[in-house]
């Protein structure tokens, strides 16, 4: 019998990250030793239990032979005779498929601290790559969702995603596969990209793939416009930036529903609002979101405007806004949603002063005439630039 710690512990032991879980594989186990060892089974038909003291899983080494549909219709088979490097071939990216002897099932001290990597695992860690380690990635649609996850949980370290494997997520779109992910698993993973340091990146990927348009289909569409998906997602980064909770977060995406947030242009506010919330509870029922983060995002979205001008309200709006918002009784609530308010509008002003600074690196010397000299130059370049923003901004509202 060896004992091998595996995964995400190997993984982030190696990127010097903290390491939250650890995961361990059996091999050359039966599931009666195991039992008899004190371990408790999960589950009837997966060779996985927990430790009897530590409650850490111990897994006994297995293959898997794709049945069905999703990410379920799987056949497992654990037997003394698979192999560590059997039971690493079907897991889903290089860097986690790697492991480190231990000494025992109750000694999980490295015997020698050897990483064993068959498939490429420390050189993907070098070039910082997430790659797949099989032709099996394309068995189980829920790995779009992980491996977008896992480039949002490591992109402020450089990852980037190897062209092949994302030849292979485009596959699995393409296929319709993703229509058979539950609800429960798409949140799970969603609400945990979400919740990372940069929660833009897991959407941004998704969206350039194709893969919102299963769960998240108005968001795809809300998407399709490039001043509503570069402000969200400049929101969501500071939203990170700063520590938001989950439903802050959530308002922030979801308030790429309501069009008329990122515009000048006079809307029918009513009326929008109706769709807004509609496609807001749709998204919530259909992706299993929890009623508190749908509630939340609901709030926002209907309140935005009224949050961005807080000293301009009367007096009695103010009132009227405690009352609609529950502040009486929760002032941590309105709290709350003035920071997405302001969240918001940062990034609406962030993405105004980026489009300037480009047109500002737009115009140079070749722009303006040459025969130009000492201040003259500088008020040139200047005229140009402000010339520049403001076709721009005709080409933005128009």
């Amino acid at each position: 019998m060896q004992i091998y710690l595996v995964g995400g512990a190997v993984r982030d032991r190696l990127l010097k990250r903290p390491i939250k879980d650890k995961d361990f594989v059996v091999v050359g186990a039966t599931v009666a030793e195991m039992i008899d060892a004190g371990f408790q089974q999960v589950g009837a038909d997966f060779p996985v239990f927990l430790h009897p003291s530590s409650h850490e899983e111990y897994a006994l080494a297995r293959t898997e032979r794709k049945q069905g549909l999703g990410y379920q219709g799987f056949s497992v088979h654990a037997t003394p005779d698979v192999s560590l490097e059997d039971d690493l071939q079907r897991r889903d990216l290089t860097i986690n498929a790697m492991a480190i002897e231990v000494t025992s099932l109750n000694d999980d001290t490295p015997i020698n601290g050897d990483v064993i990597d068959y498939y490429g695992g420390l050189a993907d860690i070098k070039s910082k790559t997430l790659r797949h380690v099989s032709s099996a990635f394309s068995e189980d649609p829920l790995r779009v969702l992980r491996t977008a996850r896992f480039y949002g949980r490591y992109y402020d370290l450089g990852f980037s995603i190897a062209e092949d494997t994302l030849n292979l997520m485009r596959q699995l779109v393409d296929s319709g596969e993703l229509s058979h992910l539950s609800s429960e698993r798409i949140w799970q993973e969603s609400s945990r990209a979400t919740m990372q340091l940069s929660p833009q990146v897991y959407w941004q990927k998704l969206f350039e793939i194709g893969a919102l348009s299963e769960y998240f289909e108005p968001l795809h569409h809300a998407w399709a416009d490039t001043q509503i998906r570069e402000t969200v997602q400049t929101a969501l980064y500071f939203a990170g930036q700063m520590q938001l909770n989950l439903s802050q977060r959530w308002a922030l995406l979801m308030s790429s529903l309501n069009p008329s947030l990122f515009t000048s242009e006079p809307t029918d506010e009513n009326a929008n609002a109706a769709v807004n919330l509609k496609a807001i509870n749709n998204i919530g029922n259909i992706a299993k979101v929890p009623k508190a983060h749908t509630q939340f995002a609901n709030l926002f979205v209907q309140q935005a405007e009224n949050l961005s001008k807080i000293n301009s309200l009367s007096a009695a709006e103010k009132i009227d806004l405690i009352q609609t918002c529950g502040a009486h009784k929760e002032p941590d609530k309105l709290s709350q949603l003035l920071v997405c308010s302001h969240v918001l509008q940062l990034a609406v002003q962030h993405r105004q002063m980026m489009i300037a600074l480009n047109s500002f690196h737009a115009i140079g010397m070749t722009d303006i005439a040459a025969d130009l000299k000492g201040p003259a130059i500088g008020a040139a370049l200047r005229q140009a630039r402000i010339e520049h923003l403001q076709v721009q901004n005709s080409h933005k509202k128009h």
